[in-house]
């Protein structure tokens, strides 16, 4: 960042020091661009800066047509396709993958044999000093040469074994990225959902607050209630509105956070359907004990470790064959021309060779290489075994989770039913004379609490039934609508 200190001259002339940046900044355009820097006549005339062409902006992510069209709708599967194809973690898992499937290549180049052609120029000169003569001789001419690795006790065989266990393991890396991406998204989604249903729920509690407020200034002036009823109920209403304005501002930053999710910027304008009111609750999940050998079956990640694991083994091999014997073969063929030519223009040479290479001492290198491969596996293993309990636990976790999130969903709903009872009766008992302010006030709080708490429970089921679906490694529900619809202006 520039230094925008104020200089120790500051009664300078406001004129002169203006022209003096300005010259400045055209020197340092000027020189930029490797045109002559124009000159100022005098320090209080100003130079005319030349246009300076806009930055370069990144490359922003291409969003759907079908996210922009107003009143389009689109399912959750396509927001997950949305996110899969524009996130960066997915795409750079993805060229890991195929970076771990090139080295699975390279690997195996040691099957075949290696062959190389050159082609070679020489300039000689002789002097004999006793007669002052002398000679230049051209030799130039094409050389083929051909190696081939005929036996090694099982090296390159195990370097493609260490290759291969690679790229799987790669491959699972890469499908837990996605779905973990997934997750990141549905969570984001129905955080979103969640949001949205508490700003009507605040909307409705701004009703009520403001049905309070009517009857108590109708009873005051009916001469019925007195003028501290009314200012609790005015309270009431402003503590309801500011907290209907905090939602709205709850929904538009989550709103931003789920198309950074789905990796499109936070100012796209879309917007999304409601929280659902009805939930499947009788979703079948099965036993803890299956779902805990699904998980241990079909979790990428843990799939990952023990390919990881596997290859550790393979890499002691590898490491292993690098001190033992190793037999190979190598051949080369050419023809070289000579100007000026002498008893003939041309020679033609080969040879062949195999060669039996016994490696004797190498500093102890290999035993210590051997050594480390070893732990290294060791320590791969005891990486799966880690990860295959933390996969037991999650799943046990998430499971019952699961469990609660349904219960709250059932008792939630039974909250909200007794306390809109309850707001009902205090409401109808005050405007009767009957009751108080204070009893409407505090069964209008529950109320909204209760109201707060059931679309919570909701939510939260729906991340429990995705949390769950992860933590198996299943695929998880993804048959959400969402509407889109355009931003009004000013929003």
């Amino acid at each position: 960042m520039p230094d925008r200190t104020p200089h120790p001259l500051r009664r300078a002339n406001p004129r002169v020091a203006a022209a003096v940046c300005a010259a400045a900044l055209t020197v340092a355009g000027a020189a930029s661009a490797g045109q002559p820097a124009p000159v100022p006549a005098s320090p209080a005339r100003e130079v005319s800066l030349p246009a300076q062409a806009p930055a370069a902006l990144p490359s922003q992510p291409t969003i759907p047509a079908a996210l922009l069209a107003p009143g389009a709708t689109i399912t959750m599967a396509q927001v997950v396709e949305i996110a899969l194809e524009n996130n960066p973690l997915t795409q750079g898992s993805y060229q890991q993958a195929l970076s771990a499937a090139a080295l699975f290549g390279s690997k195996k180049a040691p099957y075949y044999p290696t062959v190389s052609a050159t082609a070679s120029f020489s300039r000689s000169n002789s002097f004999i000093p006793s007669t002052s003569t002398g000679s230049t001789i051209n030799a130039y001419g094409p050389a083929v040469s051909l190696s081939y690795l005929l036996l090694d006790m099982g090296g390159r065989a195990a370097n493609a074994e260490d290759a291969r266990l690679g790229l799987i393991a790669a491959d699972w890396s890469h499908n837990a990225m996605v779905q973990n991406v997934i997750l990141g998204v549905e969570t984001a989604y129905v955080g979103y959902l969640d949001a949205k249903a508490q700003l009507v729920a605040a909307g409705v509690d701004v009703k009520q607050a403001q049905a309070a407020l009517d009857a108590a200034t109708s009873r005051h002036d009916a001469g019925l209630a007195t003028i501290a009823e009314v200012l609790q109920a005015r309270t009431a209403l402003s503590q309801a509105r500011l907290a209907q304005q905090a939602a709205d501002g709850q929904v538009l930053a989550l709103r931003g956070a789920l198309a950074t999710a789905m990796g499109l910027p936070a100012n796209t304008p879309y917007d999304v359907g409601e929280l659902p009111a009805d939930l499947p609750l009788d979703r079948a999940s099965g036993a803890v004990e299956e779902l805990i050998s699904t998980a241990r079956l079909r979790r990428p990640d843990l799939e990952a470790a023990r390919a990881l694991a596997a290859k550790a083994t393979a890499h002691i091999r590898s490491v292993r064959s690098d001190g033992l014997p190793w037999l190979s073969l190598s051949a080369s063929a050419g023809r070289t021309y000579f100007d000026p030519a002498f008893t003939t223009n041309y020679r033609n040479t080969w040879s062949a060779s195999a060669l039996v290479t016994v490696p004797i001492f190498t500093g102890f290198a290999n035993t210590y290489n051997i050594r480390q491969a070893i732990a290294d596996a060791a320590v791969a293993k005891a990486q799966a075994d880690s990860l295959d309990q933390q996969v037991v636990l999650q799943v046990w976790q998430s499971y019952y989770a699961f469990k609660t999130a349904t219960q709250l969903v059932k008792t939630s709903r039974d909250l909200l039913e007794s306390a809109g009872e309850s707001e009902r009766v205090a409401l109808g008992r005050y405007k009767e004379g009957v009751g108080t302010i204070i009893d409407l006030l505090t069964a209008q709080a529950a109320l909204a609490s209760a109201r707060a708490q059931e679309i919570v429970a909701r939510s939260s089921w729906y991340v429990a039934v995705a949390q769950l679906a992860h933590d198996t490694g299943t695929i998880p529900p993804l048959d959400q609508s969402i509407e889109v619809t355009k931003q009004a202006p000013g929003k």
